[in-house]
């Protein structure tokens, strides 16, 4: 080996300036939310209605869901000690209250109290 070859180095010919950094484009997504919970009228059992998030014509899923006045009629009978029936007011779906949900997209429509 020469004493060129020890010394300089190999030309470097795939060099490439360096590009500048360029962000993507941002889009802003505006999301507005606008039910009216109150004017969908539900019951105890399923109902036909229109989800106010996904605009389809469903028949809602129910789910029973109990309550303070569940807990106070389950109290009650266990004070005048009917405790055997304490469980009843829990397997009633007339002592709770039913929750509609959307079986499409499981949004909460609304919600019938007894």
């Amino acid at each position: 080996m020469s004493s060129d070859e020890r010394t300089n180095p190999p030309p470097y010919s795939g060099y490439t300036p360096a590009q500048t950094y360029q962000p993507p484009p941002t889009t802003e997504t505006v999301i507005i939310h606008t039910t009216n919970q109150s004017l969908v009228p539900v019951s105890n059992e399923p109902t036909r209605v229109t989800c106010p998030s996904c605009h389809a014509q469903v028949l809602t899923s129910v789910k029973h869901q109990a309550t303070t006045r569940t807990h106070c009629w389950a109290l009650l009978l266990c004070l005048i000690f009917c405790w055997p029936c304490v469980c009843v007011p829990y397997c009633m779906d007339s002592c709770q209250n039913a929750n509609h949900y959307c079986p499409n997209c499981n949004a909460y429509i609304g919600t019938y109290s007894n």
